[in-house]
């Protein structure tokens, strides 16, 4: 009976931490399809446009080791409705690497539309770049 209840209450106090894990609507990944590898520490900013159509800085943040940034526009029961911009700054990642490229930057704008996620990421290579909505 002890371990039924302990199993319980364990259930419980994980679905507790699960609940109150923070949700966001945006998130981004950067592969280096000339490496085969994900693109580590390289800066995205999110930019909202407003009425006027002039851009908002809204976020700024670097992918992780997995090229990845998860956590853009939390979800605070409020949808993130209007057309966004990321830009990758790929300069200098390449330099980085001493690798000549092409595109100092990548702008992909696009539109949340309701309150679901959005995967935005990008295929990368010194010389082009690909895009899509991801899930």
């Amino acid at each position: 009976m002890k371990k039924w209840m302990f199993l319980l209450l364990a259930l419980f106090v994980g679905q507790m931490a699960y609940a109150q894990t923070q949700q966001f609507q945006l998130s981004s990944h950067i592969l280096d399809i000339s490496t085969g590898s994900p693109a580590a520490g390289v800066k995205i900013a999110l930019l909202q446009q407003e009425a006027n159509g002039s851009w908002k800085a809204i976020d700024e943040k670097f992918t992780d080791a997995n090229g990845r940034i998860k956590d853009f526009l939390p979800q605070k029961g409020t949808p993130h409705r209007g057309i966004y911009k990321l830009v990758f700054f790929t300069k200098p990642y390449f330099e980085k690497q001493n690798v000549p490229s092409f595109f100092p930057f990548v702008e992909v704008v696009f539109e949340l539309k309701d309150d679901a996620h959005y995967h935005i990421p990008i295929t990368l290579s010194p010389y082009g770049y690909s895009t899509y909505r991801g899930s």
